[in-house]
């Protein structure tokens, strides 16, 4: 499966480089390209007065303009690729800038360092990078929380689940799962905007990640080396969560980490009430961000030897 092998070769590449600064300030990233043409069919096809029958059908047209949009350029270009390995490598580049290895790394990073310094502002403006939470009313703990939630969730959805469709469909499976978790992201919400308009998107977004979210609570608990307790939790609590998919990751790194996450949560003036993850473990700190990064790194490395794997044999 020469497929998986790009996919390695992507892991590969942007471990080492991620996406570079300067080149994000000349083209932007994939991913905003996607977002720009999501915000565009939002602002013209999204409108107030329509009956909700209506919005969701704009919204199903919408993610199908923007899945088809992804898909078909990297169909026609891997079409064109030569084969063997020149086209595996090839292939890995252009899928490079789809995988979040190093970013979804350095943005953890970037809570811990001032969480261990005692920085507590510091670490509330980090973490308000990556969470869509009111980082203003968290403590040390929730400010914990909200780092290693964001960790297991995206390493699903930013990294898992977008090597697990590459090396399943090639570089149209990887743009077209990014395409789909990026309307997700941007529309899949249950607002009064988007609650009809998101519709569609927000059910795709569920399916493509049903496989990958449990495939990465899996990987959380073979690179753990406490897999019975990180599989007992994930079995257990992987269901109480708010989201079909997102709890497995969450319980298992719960587990592993013998941590409890999720919980009661502050969104602007609204309090959700969701239950927690592994709620007899204590409250996590900066060292079990540390412990989380560490253990992240190991998935990862499973991950890239799986793919490897798969590619020779």
């Amino acid at each position: 499966m020469l497929a998986a092998g790009a996919m390695a070769v992507a892991m590969v590449v942007d471990a080492g480089l991620g996406w570079p600064a300067p080149l994000y300030a000349r083209i932007g990233h994939p991913v905003t390209w996607i977002g720009r043409l999501i915000g565009h069919l939002d602002r013209r096809w999204n409108h107030s007065h329509h009956r909700d029958l209506t919005r969701r059908i704009m919204g199903i047209a919408a993610a199908l303009v923007v899945i088809a949009a992804a898909v078909l350029p990297c169909w026609l270009v891997a079409r064109l690729l030569p084969g063997g390995v020149a086209g595996m490598l090839i292939t890995g580049v252009l899928a490079w800038p789809l995988v979040a290895t190093r970013a979804m790394h350095d943005h953890v990073v970037a809570v811990a360092r001032p969480l261990s310094a005692g920085d507590l502002a510091g670490a509330r403006a980090a973490v308000a990078m990556i969470v869509g939470r009111d980082p203003a009313r968290l403590d040390a703990a929730g400010v914990a929380r909200a780092a290693l939630e964001s960790l297991a969730e995206n390493t699903s959805d930013g990294i898992v689940a977008p090597l697990f469709w590459g090396a399943l469909l090639g570089l149209p499976g990887i743009a077209g799962y990014k395409a789909i978790n990026t309307l997700d992201s941007m529309i899949g919400h249950r607002s009064p905007r988007h609650e009809a308009f998101g519709w569609a998107s927000a059910r795709i977004d569920d399916g493509v990640n049903l496989i990958p979210a449990r495939l990465t609570g899996l990987l959380f608990a073979l690179a753990s080396g406490r897999p019975r307790a990180a599989l007992t939790t994930m079995a257990r609590d992987a269901s109480h969560h708010r989201s079909p998919n997102a709890g497995w990751p969450e319980a298992s790194l719960a587990g592993a980490l013998q941590i409890r996450l999720s919980g009661p949560r502050i969104y602007g003036d609204r309090v959700a009430e969701e239950p927690w993850v592994n709620a007899e473990a204590a409250d996590p700190g900066a060292e079990d961000i540390r412990r989380g990064l560490v253990l992240y790194r190991r998935a990862m490395l499973l991950l890239g030897l799986m793919l490897v794997a798969l590619a020779t044999a």
